[in-house]
Parts: C-alpha cells; structure tokens; sequence
C-alpha cells in the first residue's frame, strides 16, 4: 500500500483549509475511507495518490479514486457510466456529469453490507479499461467555462468534487466564472473557489454563515 495515503488517512487531504484539523472530511469518514481502501485493493490495480487523494490505476490509467466529501465517503469511478448497473446503485455526481460515478457511504455498516458490489464494480473499472472503452464526446460542454472543462480534463479530483455540489450551486459557480470576458480572469476567479468547492460550499455559504452568527 501507498505511504501516501497513510499520511493522507491520518492528516487529511490538504485542499482546503480544514487540513489537519477535527472538522476535515477525512477525518469524519476515516473509518468509513480505511475500509473502502481494504475492499478495492486489487492485484491488477495500483495504489497511488493524486489531487490529494488516493487514486487507482491500472497501467497508469486512472480508474477511481476513494474520497471524502462533506456528507458521505465515496468511491469515485472516473468511467462509471460505461459500467453495467444492474441494480442502479452508481450516483451521477451532478447534473452535468458525463462520465464520473459514486458509490456513497456514510457507516462501516453500508460497506460491510456491499462489498461484494463494490469489487464488482472495482472489476467493471477494470473491464472497461482493458476494452478500451471511451466515455462519448461531450454534447453540452458549451454550458461551461472552457477553462473550467479545461481543468476538469487536468484534475478528475476537482470536477467529482464540483459535480458533487448542489445543483443551484454549481450554477452559482458557472454563471460567475463565465461572467469574466478575459480567459485569464475565468482561470483567476475558479483558482480562488478551488478550495471552497473542494469543501462542498457554494459561492456565498460563507457569508450566509457569518451573517447568522451575528443574529
């Protein structure tokens, strides 16, 4: 196993400001985090840690990664919607996702209960990959910044992490980010929410919190 990912089960993901304190995701799911990673281990499949997360590869291929969001852990498959689901237990992130797919947890118990469907979806990440299957082209990218989708393509992590939000607030984020008429200006303004997402909160969350604490 990576020693990576130790570090990050005992530390924390390090993406937003929350990293080694009581109140970062991983450690409200670290037990729920240790069992899924004893669950997809695989001989065929390597532990590595990318975008602050444990990711699996097959060939240096990405195929998912195990993370924590703010309500649940999850099991992120980068091809999720070529899979068979028979019994329809994948999760779009959000409604613009395309490709990626969850499986949700939030006790040891709902791993305990599922792991038989977890390795056979670990095993469908597998299949598709070595069939050389590809997510269809996209057909409603153009509601999307370029620079968003753009680095959606450079870091998985990110866009599970932004589909993963409510859809009001993903639009909130869309509409802002498209809002700059400079590219470098859209890069600039989704650089400085990068964090905020990856914690699960929309645009103005903070505010709305700081005027209820002044009530």
């Amino acid at each position: 196993m990576n020693p990576q990912v130790d570090y990050y089960l005992a530390e924390g993901c390090g993406r937003c400001p929350l990293y080694q304190t009581p109140d970062c995701k991983v450690h409200t799911w670290r037990d729920i985090l240790h069992a899924l990673r004893e669950v997809v281990q695989h001989e065929k499949i390597t532990e590595e840690y990318k975008w602050s997360q444990p990711c699996y590869t097959l060939d240096g291929a990405n195929l998912f990664i195990v993370t924590a969001f703010k309500n649940y852990a999850a099991i992120a498959f980068f091809k999720g919607s070529l899979f068979e689901d028979p019994h329809q237990l994948l999760i779009a992130p959000g409604e613009h996702s395309r490709h990626g797919r969850q499986l949700r947890f939030t006790s040891l118990e709902q791993v305990n209960d599922h792991k038989d469907q977890i390795l056979f979806f670990v095993l469908e990440s597998i299949r598709v990959q070595e069939a050389g299957l590809e997510v269809p082209p996209a057909t409603s990218d153009h509601e999307l910044p370029q620079e968003l989708t753009e680095m959606f393509q450079s870091d998985p992590a990110f866009a599970q992490a932004f589909f993963a939000l409510t859809p009001g607030r993903q639009r909130g984020y869309i509409i802002y980010f498209s809002q700059a008429k400079q590219p470098k200006t859209r890069v600039s303004r989704i650089e400085k929410y990068r964090a905020l997402i990856f914690s699960g909160m929309g645009m103005h969350d903070e505010y709305k919190k700081s005027q209820k604490k002044n009530l």
